[in-house]
């Protein structure tokens, strides 16, 4: 159906497929018909299905559609022609969802929202992959098709519940797929497998059209092989549903990003369960982040860790029971695991009392972790305490998928978001992770983080021996939802004295340019401290600004701060772009000293130093 041209896209991201549609030689017919036929023969325990001829037809003539309708501009889709696998807990309309139980097997009328965002965005959907059994485990064994192997060393667990997923993207078969995460599903496996794993804020992402786990704590994930690319995805994948009644709107001062001298809350006391190894490992990473300037702060995990231990050990067992549990306890469901099934049964026994008492315990557990997120921006945390072989988990299932999910089980309790970044290697070249968590609505401002442990210890992409490319990019960045980009000329600037009046509002820096050549610089006299005044001159020159990412939240809270003569105004950059900035009434300049010839407030502000010095 396809014609063959037996290029090999495995391990290929996101820019990989834009890059090859751009340079016209072919076309998203052809690549990913090879790609379909290729996964048509890969390993049936990770690939529960893959498009079929009319699958894969029916989502082309789409984008094709969609193409036409932005005037033949692939730009205008930025997912345009990418392949992505879903685990097989998520509907998609003609496809089966099966949960991983075969009786539960049915076809899907409709397709998740999420999943039509992103197909939305351009994005082709190649299969669907295995899981454990309704999202109960983070092992990735707990499955009647078959038991999905890590993708560094088949003796080992992938992880769960999103095993298919995870290791989809470690080999390289696809750039990106779509997990979910109740309880460490879209983390653990990343860890396992050299994955960014990105854990949203509860409802940042709609859940409907998902088999529950947990309906009230479920989260869709994303795993891909960098930061970049799960940054990329969430900007498709997340919106408000109004017809997901755990859908939340994102609020206008979810902050950007963590000031550079981020404090990161490690656990005073961590529970390694005999892994030395893995200890060691976290420690490098420990190490790593105090280099890149951050503060570590040991804190008490203990309200954390009880209230971890009410998903398991509370009420919440229940939601999984509304959802699945009756069909499982009366034994109609073909293939149901049967330690799936136990975990699930035990939901039936919490009464109405017991979900009161927990929830009741839970509020005051969260009161203590918000109090303890005031000393810190995020935690850090490794991802598990440890790694275990197949044989491990056959021999005790319960007890060491428990163990797995220490640092994570808590977060969608606590209401957090979380992102799991891949860390060292041990010895007999296994990866381990290390997670970032962050307060609701922090999800931007951990990817800020996740990019600077990505330019400063870059990973394999995933398993398959690939470097990752350079993070940096020379485009310009669309401005996020929910920001007012602002260009800073003087005391705003990173290291200047009021800086701090971005960061602490969230701001994220974006990128170092220069105005149009149509402006003058002022040393403004008598401000304290320093600052500098730009107006606009035809005999102007090019100034030095940065661009800051301001949530439209703390937009009015930081133009409040603004003396006179300074206000904030429309500038124009060097490449044409308008963006709103800092701008000086014109009477200002009357007793100002112009350094226009310094090309920018920070090199003026050097030579003062200079002077002072000598």
């Amino acid at each position: 159906m396809y014609k063959k041209v037996l290029i090999n896209v495995y391990g290929w991201m996101i820019n990989d497929w834009l890059a090859a549609y751009g340079e016209g030689s072919v076309t998203p017919q052809v690549l990913l018909g090879e790609l379909v036929e290729q996964l048509r023969g890969a390993d049936p325990a990770v690939w529960l299905s893959v498009a079929t001829d009319s699958q894969l037809a029916r989502q082309l003539a789409a984008l094709s559609e969609r193409l036409a309708a932005a005037g033949g501009d692939y730009t205008a889709l930025p997912l345009y022609g990418v392949p992505f696998a879903a685990k097989d807990n998520i509907d998609v309309a003609g496809w089966l969802t099966s949960a991983a139980c075969p009786g539960f097997a049915r076809q899907a009328d409709a397709t998740a929202p999420g999943v039509l965002r992103l197909m939305e965005a351009g994005a082709i959907l190649v299969g669907k992959t295995n899981l454990d059994q309704f999202a109960t485990g983070l092992v990735g064994t707990r499955s009647p098709y078959g038991v999905v192997r890590n993708a560094f060393n088949p003796d080992f667990i992938a992880g769960g519940s999103s095993s298919g997923s995870a290791v989809a993207v470690a080999l390289g078969q696809v750039p990106f797929a779509l997990g979910t995460d109740t309880a460490g599903s879209g983390r653990v496996p990343a860890g396992f497998n050299n994955l960014v794993g990105l854990k949203p804020t509860r409802g940042a992402a709609s859940v409907r059209g998902v088999v529950p786990a947990c309906r009230s704590l479920d989260c869709l994930s994303v795993f891909a092989l960098d930061v970049s690319d799960a940054e990329r995805v969430a900007q498709q994948l997340y919106g408000f549903d109004p017809e997901d009644a755990y859908s939340r709107p994102q609020p206008d001062t979810a902050r950007r990003a963590f000031a550079s001298n981020v404090r990161l809350g490690v656990p005073a006391v961590t529970e390694w369960f005999g892994d030395q190894e893995a200890a060691d490992c976290f420690q490098q990473a420990c190490d790593a982040w105090r280099a890149l300037g951050a503060t570590l702060v040991p804190v008490d995990f203990a309200p954390l860790h009880d209230a971890a231990a009410l998903l398991y050990d509370g009420p919440w067992l229940a939601e999984r029971y509304v959802a699945v549990g009756q069909s499982l306890s009366d034994g109609t469901l073909d293939g149901a695991d049967p330690v799936v099934a136990g975990i699930i049964a035990r939901g039936a026994e919490a009464s109405a009392a017991d979900y009161f008492r927990a929830e009741y315990a839970l509020a005051a557990l969260k009161r203590k972790a918000d109090l303890l997120m005031t000393e810190v921006d995020a935690l850090l945390v490794p991802t598990t305490p440890g790694h275990y072989r197949l044989r491990d988990i056959e021999s005790d299932p319960v007890a060491l998928n428990t163990r797995l999910g220490t640092y994570t089980n808590f977060v969608n309790l606590l209401d957090m978001a979380a992102l799991a970044l891949p860390a060292a290697f041990r010895g007999n070249g296994l990866p381990t992770g290390i997670t970032l968590i962050g307060p609701a609505w922090s999800d931007a401002a951990l990817l800020a983080l996740g990019r600077r442990w990505q330019a400063a210890r870059p990973w394999p992409r995933g398993a398959t021996g690939q470097a990752l490319p350079d993070l940096a990019t020379d485009a310009p960045s669309p401005v996020p939802a929910g920001c007012v980009r602002l260009a800073v000329v003087g005391a705003h600037l990173s290291g200047m004295p009021l800086n701090g009046q971005l960061t602490e509002r969230g701001a994220a820096l974006v990128e170092r340019t220069t105005t149009a050549s149509e402006y003058r610089l002022y040393a403004l006299a008598g401000t304290v401290p320093p600052k500098p005044g730009l107006i606009r001159d035809a005999d102007g020159a090019a100034i030095e600004v940065e661009l800051w990412d301001l949530p439209v939240g703390a937009f009015g809270s930081f133009v409040a701060l603004i003396p006179a003569p300074l206000g904030i105004g429309t500038l124009r950059l060097a490449d044409g772009r308008e963006v709103k900035g800092f701008i000086c009434e014109a009477w200002a300049r009357e007793n100002a000293l112009d350094i226009t010839s310094y090309g920018g407030w920070r090199a003026y502000m050097a030579s003062v130093a200079r002077q002072t010095a000598g």
